[in-house]
């Protein structure tokens, strides 16, 4: 989370309502790690993102990024294997935030499956790890439904995006 500009940004997929539809027809290649797809409608109160996944056997990290298209990143989330640590930031005017890094414990493991929500508030995303509250992120972007983007990479492997 230590960038000087917000990375590349390129859409592949682009998935229907309520956050996304994965369609059964190649699944598995549309769900490819790298991983980018479409936020239909932006995010708005109410909305919610789920997140399916096996963590890889010898994970070093991953990350899951809310983006405004190719510009600003309302919320990146990147879990550290190394130093057990799950880091919360946004990209927003050209400059990185200040780094949130306080949880309870850290929650993934080699080899397991999970289930992240990101539900979206009013005043913040809050993050929910095996339907156990995990954190919250106040917003740092303005606008709601420019968060048009879920872009997702590293140490896993997707099941399936809601």
């Amino acid at each position: 989370m230590h960038r000087s500009a917000a990375p590349n940004r390129k859409l592949d997929s682009s998935f229907g309502e309520p956050a996304f539809a994965s369609p059964s027809k190649d699944e598995q290649q549309l769900l490819a790690v790298p991983f980018c797809g479409s936020i239909r409608g932006g995010m708005r109160p109410g909305k919610k993102i789920t997140i399916m996944g096996i963590v890889d056997p010898e994970p070093d990290g991953f990350d899951i990024s809310l983006t405004c298209g190719c510009d600003d990143v309302a919320l990146e989330v990147s879990a550290r294997f190394e130093d057990r640590q799950l880091l919360r930031n946004a990209h927003v005017s050209g400059s990185w935030g200040e780094e949130e890094m306080a949880i309870p414990f850290f929650p993934f493991l080699a080899g397991q499956p999970f289930r992240l929500e990101i539900h979206c508030e009013h005043q913040s995303f809050r993050v929910l790890l095996d339907g156990q509250p995990l954190f919250d992120f106040c917003h740092r972007v303005r606008s709601l439904t420019s968060i048009d983007t879920i872009q997702i990479s590293g140490s896993l492997s997707l099941t399936k995006l809601n």
